[in-house]
């Protein structure tokens, strides 16, 4: 697999000064507020999605270096993704996130849903300070699909019921969209034309599908490897598809039994084992993952299109990395 760091390699020197510019642009002179931010930040995962901005961007860029609009579209996109986390775990009542304390287990969750929303006023302003409007209302399409992505995937764990295209839908808006906006709003924030920003976007919407296929295939793991509790999808009652791959085989007895046993597995470690073991033994886990790297290889087939370069060979390489991670 290859590995993050020579990933980074082309950007290096351009993820050092966006660091530099996220620090910059949100920081508070109230030492609660600014505790709670520094946290945040150093607790991020491995910042994939300003990884693809600026690797995007440079893919595409004809001056000498990347202009400040790519550090700023890396930032509206990480920080929509970081408070869509901090709100999650809120949502969620989780107490761990990628191996700490989570936001809302240090500080509660009054205050982690206004970090949150701290998050997005802060970042959403500067970005209207520099005027670059373009930016601002591409990245701002994902939030409200993001948010209905969640709100499909609450009502359906209600009802218990999933079919492929719903899940496809779910995981497209709570996932994919911001992942492709991350690709092409790289590609915008170096002028780029309109079209190769709409390619750029078809290549991140299949990483992110990817992605979030691979994490649901990751909930399977000993909470050792990701940092989160194993199988916490089952015990929210989340039909993912590895789980929905055993339903559309399954007949009418076997997938009343798995709906019984999905019902009582948030307080039944014997329903959430029997799942588990099913999903695992039955090789689903094996075909979810022909499914994700489906997604990589379009992902991959549409790099093609654009030159050679540093940049797009790192892309090419981020697809194997999504693909083959084990967190």
């Amino acid at each position: 697999m290859p590995g993050i760091e020579k990933i980074k390699a082309p950007v290096a020197a351009d993820l050092e000064r966006y660091e530099s510019f996220l620090r910059a642009s949100l920081h508070s002179g109230h030492q609660l507020t600014q505790a709670m931010l520094d946290y945040i930040f150093e607790t991020r995962g491995k910042g994939i999605r300003p990884l693809l901005v600026l690797l995007s961007a440079g893919m595409h860029n004809t001056a000498s270096s990347l202009p400040e609009k790519s550090y700023l579209a890396a930032m509206l996109i990480e920080m929509v993704h970081t408070a869509s986390l901090v709100h999650d775990d809120v949502i969620d009542e989780a107490d761990m996130r990628r191996g700490q304390p989570s936001v809302n287990a240090k500080w509660h969750s009054k205050r982690s849903v206004i970090i949150g929303d701290y998050i997005l006023a802060k970042s959403f302003s500067v970005g209207m300070q520099s005027r670059a409007y373009d930016v601002v209302a591409y990245i701002t399409e994902g939030i409200g699909a993001l948010c209905e992505g969640e709100l499909i995937q609450s009502e359906q764990n209600d009802l218990l019921e999933m079919t492929r295209e719903i899940y496809c839908d779910i995981i497209y808006k709570k996932t994919a969209t911001l992942i492709g906006s991350s690709c092409g709003a790289g590609a915008m924030a170096v002028d780029a034309p309109q079209e190769v920003v709409a390619a750029m976007k078809q290549f991140g919407d299949n990483i992110g599908m990817a992605f979030q296929i691979k994490d649901d295939i990751l909930d399977y793991s000993s909470s050792d490897k990701t940092g989160k509790p194993a199988c916490g999808d089952l015990k929210e009652g989340k039909i993912t598809l590895p789980l929905l791959l055993l339903l559309e085989k399954a007949d009418d007895a076997k997938k009343e039994s798995i709906k019984r046993h999905l019902r009582d597995a948030w307080q039944s470690a014997e329903s959430l084992t029997y799942l588990s073991c099913m999903v695992e033994k039955e090789g689903w886990l094996e075909r979810a993952a022909e499914v994700m790297n489906e997604y990589v290889a379009k992902a991959r087939g549409l790099l093609k299109a654009f030159p050679e370069s540093s940049y797009r060979d790192s892309l090419d390489e981020l697809c194997l990395y999504i693909a083959e991670r084990d967190k």
